[in-house]
Parts: structure tokens; sequence; C-alpha cells
């Protein structure tokens, strides 16, 4: 099985009973969360946590989300999510794709595309990312030129 793009970050779901609402498959505010799950899950792996947001005041949220579901999971399933960063301004925005799929069928189930901009979290008001954000992000962006 291949991914969309070279050197995901990426994170087993095992979908249990909780996930699966009234037609029989993974309700669709579970891919949101998995989402969600690896972009936290990638950044701590790059070295920021949310620890790190607040000793600068900074997070990264979200300002758009696109989500296109392509087939339905089931209570069972053995999925993975991966996450790349794609670009990254180095000064308000970056923007992360990710795509989940089946381990046994290698069937992909959803791909996403979302852009965050970076808040002052004392404030919420958009602010510049500080340049620890910069040197992560940015540095983990699969295509080095778009950031």
């Amino acid at each position: 099985m291949s991914w969309d793009l070279p050197h995901p970050f990426t994170l087993d779901i095992a979908v249990e009973a909780s996930h699966i609402d009234h037609y029989g498959h993974v309700n669709n505010a579970e891919y949101l969360r998995w989402v969600e799950r690896a972009s936290w899950a990638h950044s701590r792996a790059l070295g920021l946590g949310l620890e790190d947001y607040r000793a600068l005041d900074r997070g990264m949220v979200v300002h758009r989300h696109e989500l296109d579901y392509l087939a339905p999971a089931f209570e069972g399933d053995r999925l993975q999510i991966a996450t790349w960063i794609v670009a990254c301004d180095g000064r308000l925005t970056l923007e992360r794709r990710f795509q989940l799929r089946n381990d046994t069928t290698g069937a992909t189930l959803l791909r996403a595309h979302t852009r965050f901009a970076c808040i002052e979290l004392s404030s919420g008001r958009p602010r510049r990312m500080p340049a620890r954000f910069v040197e992560v992000y940015g540095g983990a962006v699969i295509s080095p030129a778009v950031c």
C-alpha cells in the first residue's frame, strides 16, 4: 500500500463500537476527531506540545477543514491515518493533508486538508508564528520550497 505523499506521520486506529452511528458505520464526526488526533500527535512528535504552545502564548487553530468521505469504516476495522505538513508561510498559516486507509483492504476512506492560523492564546487574536513554530513546522514541510 502506498500513501498519496511521501514520508507520512501515521497513527493506527481501531474502530470501536462507540465510533458507530445509527447507520451501522463510523460516524463522520469520528473522522474529524481522528484528523485532530493525528495533528496533535504529529506536532508532539516534532517537539511541539500543548505545554510549548502555552509557554509561547501561541497556538495553531483551525481556519478551514475540507474532508472528503470516500468510503465507510465499520466496527472492528483497523485503520491508519497519515498526515503531512504541506505548506507553512512562516508568518501566520500552515496547511496539513490527511489520508485515512483501511489496513486490510488498502482502500482510502478519507482525504482531508486543513488550514491552520497562528493565534496569541491569551487574546485569541491572529499573531505571527514564533521562531520555534517556523523552525519546527517549516522544517517538516514535505516540500521545503513551499515554506
